[in-house]
């Protein structure tokens, strides 16, 4: 029911217009084509809105959902009233988080694009580990967890978007793709070997930006929501603890008279590679409660170190990703590749949970002897190659 009801709301949002302040008033004066147009219009706008009150259940705030719908930011574009055409809007953004968007026009391209990039980083730090940052929903593959059930995979998830948003906000700045922001102009301390200059790319703004766009929709009377509300700013944290510092040279023949440096985004892959290392550092944490209100979330093991500002937290252990469990969406590691001569994630003895492998040959066709042909082309042979592999039972 939930599958056909998400494809109802999606396919009538792809109907339906998003409200624009430019509509005009209801007029009841005019000749006969304007009351119908009148009378037309006013039960489009009903029919909207009990569509919108339909899929309202639906809304969890999980923006980053988006990335599910393969979208080009291509798609959505700028229209005389600075609105974008909303997919499926409902099911994906809070009411504040339309508003924003709204608000924002330019903004919407660059959340679809943050979408994109965290569940490309994320499905590629997972790519050979048991859970491979996908879920299934009724035989359709989504990216991430969205059972809301607390365990390690969701801080990563919470923690990956949350730095890709502010990351692409920051990058879409220097790049001169949002009016509202530029370069980062603030004056630092001055050095003796070199001066600050160039384009430094603003972090805290898009710091900024993406702690208004994901945090107010957190409950932060709850014990989850304390927990996405930590991760997002432990990833934040981390992200401006990567920024660069990049120098150029200037002078006369090669010469370093000058030396003029500027602060530059650190790679996503490095972001999820540092987030990973948080994954498997991560935190168990229980809440503390002061008259039945929950106030603040602490180490479960008081053994252990307190948890800073920078730790990933979790309140709830992780489901079994070897076997396929269709109630919590888990594929299972059943006919996953593996690598037989590895002692890690990705060997067949971890990977297959201990199940065991097949061995599958194969005879492909590659290109090899590739030598270098003056002026200016590379010509290969094509070899047939044999490749073995291993596959989980």
């Amino acid at each position: 029911m939930v599958k056909h009801k998400n494809f109802f709301c999606f396919r009538l949002s792809s109907i339906f217009p998003p409200f624009r302040s430019s509509w005009p008033p209801i007029s009841r004066t005019g000749n006969a084509g304007h009351i119908s147009s009148n009378a037309v219009q006013r039960k489009s706008i009903l029919l909207l809105l009990i569509v919108l009150i339909y899929c309202n259940g639906l809304t969890n705030g999980n923006w980053w959902r988006v990335a599910d719908l393969s979208l080009d930011v291509k798609h959505f574009h700028r229209d005389s009233n600075r609105s974008y055409e909303f997919y499926n809007e409902n099911t994906f953004f809070t009411q504040y988080q339309r508003e924003i968007c709204l608000n924002n026009p330019e903004l919407l391209k660059v959340i679809v694009n943050a979408a994109n990039i965290a569940k490309y980083e994320c499905q590629g730090y997972f790519q050979n580990s048991r859970w491979n940052c996908s879920v299934r929903r009724d035989s359709e593959i989504f990216y991430g967890n969205f059972d809301d059930k607390g365990n390690r995979e969701t801080a990563y998830l919470s923690a990956i978007n949350s730095a890709s948003l502010a990351w692409t906000i920051t990058r879409y700045c220097t790049k001169g793709e949002l009016t509202m922001c530029t370069c980062d102009h603030i004056q630092r301390k001055k050095h003796s070997k070199w001066t600050w200059g160039g384009c430094s790319e603003d972090v805290n703004y898009g710091i900024k930006q993406a702690r208004q766009f994901v945090d107010p929709q957190e409950d932060r009377s709850t014990s989850f929501g304390l927990m996405n509300l930590h991760n997002n700013e432990a990833a934040r944290r981390t992200l401006r603890a990567k920024m660069q510092k990049v120098c150029k040279c200037h002078g006369m023949s090669g010469s370093c008279t000058t030396r003029v440096c500027w602060r530059r985004l650190p790679p996503m892959k490095l972001m999820a590679d540092s987030l990973g290392s948080m994954f498997d550092a991560a935190a168990l944490v229980k809440p503390v409660e002061n008259k039945g209100v929950i106030k603040k979330l602490k180490r479960k093991d008081s053994q252990y170190k307190k948890v800073n500002k920078s730790d990933l937290v979790y309140i709830a252990d992780s489901p079994d990703y070897c076997e396929e469990n269709e109630s919590l969406g888990i594929f299972g590691t059943r006919g996953r590749f593996c690598n037989r001569t590895s002692y890690g994630i990705e060997g067949c003895r971890l990977l297959c949970c201990g199940r065991g492998y097949q061995t599958r040959i194969r005879n492909v066709e590659e290109k090899c002897n590739c030598k270098f042909v003056w002026c200016c082309s590379v010509k290969c042979d094509t070899c047939n190659v044999r490749k073995d592999e291993y596959i989980c039972n």
